[in-house]
This record gives C-alpha cells, sequence and structure tokens, in this order.
C-alpha cells in the first residue's frame, strides 16, 4: 500500500523524473537519502517501472493525434496486427479492450492527408471509428 509521502513522491517524479533527490526530499519533507531510499523500494516494488522521455509530438513532426475503434471483421487479428507492424511510424499504442470494439489505436500523423492514407488502407482489415484529438489537457494525479 502506498502512503502519501509515496504518493507524493510519485507525483514529483512524474513531473520530473530528473529531479535530484535532495530536490525530491525537500519537496516531500524527507532528506535526500531518505526521498532515495523511498524511490529505490518503489522501483524494487515495480511501482516505478522505467523512466522515460516525453516528446512534443506536434514540434517532432506529427501534430494530428487520433484515437480510433478498432472492429475486426473476422475472429482472425493476424492481418490487422501485421498491418500495425508495417505501421509503426504512426502507432503510439494498440490496446485489446472489452466493451466497444476490439481494440483502441493512438496513432500520429504527419498531416491529414497521410491519416487519410492510412485509414484507406486500414478499412481492408478491419472497421472504424475515428476521433481526433483537439486539445489535450494536462492534470495527472497518483
Amino acid at each position: 500500500m502506498l502512503d502519501h509521502t509515496d504518493k507524493e513522491i510519485l507525483k514529483e517524479l512524474l513531473e520530473n523524473s530528473r529531479i535530484s533527490m535532495k530536490q525530491l526530499g525537500e519537496k516531500v519533507h524527507l532528506t535526500g537519502q531518505a526521498a532515495a531510499n523511498r524511490v529505490l523500494k518503489l522501483e524494487e516494488e515495480g511501482v516505478i517501472e522505467n523512466y522515460t522521455v516525453t516528446l512534443n509530438q506536434a514540434k517532432i513532426g506529427y501534430p494530428v493525434h487520433t484515437f480510433i475503434n478498432i472492429y475486426t471483421k473476422s475472429t482472425k487479428h493476424d492481418p490487422y496486427l501485421s498491418f500495425l507492424d508495417k505501421h509503426q511510424a504512426y502507432v503510439k499504442n494498440n490496446y485489446k479492450i472489452s466493451g466497444d470494439g476490439c481494440y483502441l489505436l493512438e496513432c500520429r500523423f504527419p498531416d491529414n492527408s497521410e491519416l487519410d492514407e492510412f485509414l484507406t488502407e486500414l478499412n481492408h482489415y478491419t472497421n472504424y471509428k475515428l476521433s481526433i484529438v483537439i486539445n489535450k489537457r494536462n492534470g495527472l494525479t497518483t
């Protein structure tokens, strides 16, 4: 079970995973060493799985952000999954889901014409419903 201090540590690390342990300790009212020990424990317990870099997708050439509900046309999903393998540059996440659809596909595209080409080819393998992200509101909590 995570206590209040663990949750505060996670909140701070989500905002800046490069923070020094001394600074982290100051923010959560611990010494730097105590904060480091807590972080190590969270890593060992698998609460913290890894540290990553978040890229500004628009600035690297992929401003069109989409979520696509996928409805496979048959019980054999291999053709769809092979299609995704060929288009990895666009695919950010492919979630197998329950509920409305078989998969939820998150993609980024450089422009609407490439999105259109992708969807035209995708339609050979699946039916889909497209949602385009208009704006992202940050507000992650732990």
